[in-house]
C-alpha cells in the first residue's frame, strides 16, 4: 500500500482513514481533511450534520473520542526505546500513546509501535497532528541514542 483513503460505516458512526507509507504526515492530513470536507458537504445537501457542541466539540459514540475524534498515528520501529523502562513516561509527557500495529489492545510485533495522540479534546486537529510529528521526531532521536549506547536523559521531555 502506497496511499490509501477509506470511509466505512461502523455500527452507528463513520470512520474516515487516510494513510500512506513514508513520513509525509502533512500529505496524509491534507487528504484526510479534503475527504472529510467532501463528506460533510454531501451530508449538508441532505440536511444532515455531524453532532457538534461548542464546549465538547464533535459528539461521538465513544466518550474518549469527544472533541476532534482524531487519532493521528505513525508506525515506527523502536527496538531500544520500546524496552526502555521509562518509555511509558516519555509517551505520557509527550501526550502520546502506543499500541501494536494490529489496533487497540495489541502488542508490538518486531518492536513496531503505532504511536498516536492521546488527546482528542482540548486541542485542534492541527495541534494534535503536530504533537505526533514532534513527538515521533523526538522518539526517533532517542532511539538513535540508545542504539549507540548513549544516555537519553538530556532528551527527556517536559510535561506538555
Amino acid at each position: 500500500m502506497t496511499t490509501s483513503s477509506s470511509t466505512s460505516l461502523e455500527e452507528d458512526h463513520l470512520r474516515v482513514i487516510s494513510m500512506q507509507k513514508g513520513g509525509n504526515m502533512k500529505e496524509v492530513f491534507t487528504r484526510f481533511c479534503t475527504g472529510l470536507t467532501q463528506i460533510e458537504s454531501l451530508f449538508k445537501t441532505k440536511n444532515y450534520e455531524f453532532m457538534w457542541n461548542p464546549h465538547l466539540g464533535y459528539i461521538l459514540t465513544c466518550p474518549s473520542n469527544l472533541g476532534t475524534g482524531l487519532r493521528a498515528g505513525v508506525h515506527i520501529k523502536l527496538p531500544h526505546l520500546g524496552k526502555y523502562e521509562k518509555f511509558g513516561e516519555v509517551l505520557k509527557k509527550l501526550r502520546l500513546q502506543k499500541r501494536g500495529t494490529g489496533g487497540v489492545d495489541t502488542a508490538d510485533v518486531g518492536s513496531v509501535f503505532d504511536i498516536s495522540n492521546a488527546d482528542r479534546l482540548g486541542f485542534s486537529e492541527v495541534e494534535l497532528v503536530q504533537m505526533v510529528v514532534d513527538g515521533v521526531k523526538l522518539l526517533n532521536e532517542m532511539e538513535k541514542c540508545l542504539e549507540q549506547g548513549q544516555s537519553i536523559d538530556d532528551l527527556m521531555p517536559a510535561q506538555k
